[in-house]
């Protein structure tokens, strides 16, 4: 039976009071929303920059993405490289769900693209994958037979979905995802309930629609659990710690014309939802401006390429900007994760000095006389040095520099403080300073 419905209550509406029942929903609200905005822009006019000295170059890159290859996605690889450019990212590692009918790794999205590096993978048994030969036909018998199949040949693997595997200790892996949106996403029931109920969807368009990148922000958490077990992970064996922004673009909907005054409500993937009114949609002879039966005229997602590849990054410094430099430096761990949709985090460093001698993020060495540990941000921040999973020190400012006592997996957070709420900023990898 099919449902004609009249939806123009739902746009104006906002959001009624059942749907504000605790996690990021009770976030998700026009003042709460416009703070974080201005708190935002604020943010960016403090920003001072910081030119990067040395022999690497700082590259953004985003891991985890879904395209067309994947059944849960829609995305063509030009929307996601322009969204890409958009937010400053050069390196977009992809993470397709493995099908017979193509090869992820041959017919994938690989290569350079409007200065897009473009590396080309999978999410597969409980990894993201980046191998160096096409797996097709591959059925290995368990999780350590993958990695070693691909450590073997020079590719990269990071357990995925941490908080489904937290007792997973694989020999060999590259490392492992130190966030990921989608394991935020996960925990806010109220907001799932909502976002799969058409009715709600549309009271929530508007408002998304005004504040795109603050209405998806709404889910970040401080990782604690996902951070606990990386800790424990290094101090087995030096991990790689990513950011996994899980993106797919394909938490929302759209409204398709059909006919005459007959539109469609799709979900983001192109499956039919119900029927409704066009002319009941506000502004509903603007919307179909330019339009012919068969085209989309409204749509709202929350998770939008350029929102979901903003809201995080991984950044990497490379020795240049190729696919053998980007697995070069993950393997070596010259890597820190961000919320770039706070504030642009390039410039941050972290680093050991001995002497003349620098460490970068990543290094091991044995601890002598004189080894300090310095960060820069181009922002003043909350600092916390975290050693063998444990904050042992903190302190506030643009820099923070303190002397090396005793050996340990060093690694440093920062903090800023959003719209009267600390939040987590940049988190680095460690830097391994074994007994002498």
């Amino acid at each position: 039976m099919k449902i004609l419905l009249c939806v123009c209550m739902f746009f104006i509406s906002g959001i009624d009071a059942a749907a504000l029942h605790g996690d990021a929903l009770e976030k998700l609200t026009p003042e709460r929303l416009e703070a974080v905005q201005k708190s935002v822009m604020a943010l960016q006019k403090q920003r001072v920059e910081i030119p990067r000295t040395g022999v690497y170059q700082e590259h953004r890159a985003n891991l985890h993405v879904h395209s067309h290859w994947s059944h849960d996605s829609e995305g063509t690889v030009e929307e996601i490289v322009a969204a890409a450019q958009r937010v400053g990212t050069t390196v977009l590692m992809f993470t397709e769900h493995p099908e017979a009918t193509y090869d992820f790794f041959i017919d994938g999205n690989q290569g350079m693209k409007d200065g897009v590096l473009m590396i080309p993978g999978a999410e597969m048994e409980g990894f993201l994958v980046y191998p160096t030969m096409s797996l097709r036909g591959v059925t290995p018998t368990s999780s350590q037979e993958l990695a070693d199949l691909v450590r073997g040949r020079n590719g990269q693997l990071f357990v995925s979905h941490l908080e489904e595997r937290m007792d997973w200790q694989i020999d060999g892996v590259t490392g492992v995802e130190m966030y990921n949106t989608h394991a935020d996403f996960k925990e806010e029931k109220g907001m799932i309930s909502a976002l799969k109920n058409p009715f709600r969807m549309m009271s929530l368009a508007s408002m998304i629609r005004q504040y795109p990148q603050e209405s998806f922000a709404t889910l970040q958490k401080y990782p604690a659990s996902y951070l606990k077990r990386f800790d424990e992970l290094c101090a087995i064996a030096p991990h790689t710690g990513v950011s996994a922004n899980d993106a797919h673009q394909n938490v929302g909907f759209v409204v398709r014309w059909i006919a005459d005054d007959k539109g469609q409500l799709e979900d983001a993937v192109g499956e039919k939802l119900l029927e409704l009114s066009i002319g009941a949609l506000p502004n509903s002879e603007e919307l179909l401006q330019n339009k012919k039966p068969g085209d989309v005229v409204f749509d709202m997602f929350l998770d939008r390429y350029e929102n979901s590849l903003r809201h995080v990054g991984t950044h990497l410094l490379l020795t240049e900007h190729s696919d053998a430099a980007v697995r070069e430096c993950l393997d070596a761990g010259r890597a820190f994760v961000a919320f770039d949709w706070i504030a642009d985090s390039r410039g941050f460093d972290f680093a050991a000095t001995h002497g003349t001698v620098r460490q970068e993020m990543g290094s091991q060495f044995p601890l002598v006389d004189g080894t300090s540990l310095k960060a820069i941000a181009p922002l003043p921040v909350h600092w916390r040095l975290v050693r063998n999973g444990e904050v042992v020190e903190e302190a506030d400012g643009e820099e923070f520099t303190t002397s090396v006592g005793q050996p340990g997996n060093y690694r440093c957070e920062a903090w800023l403080d959003v719209a009267g709420e600390r939040m987590i900023w940049i988190l680095s990898n460690p830097i391994y300073i074994q007994s002498p």
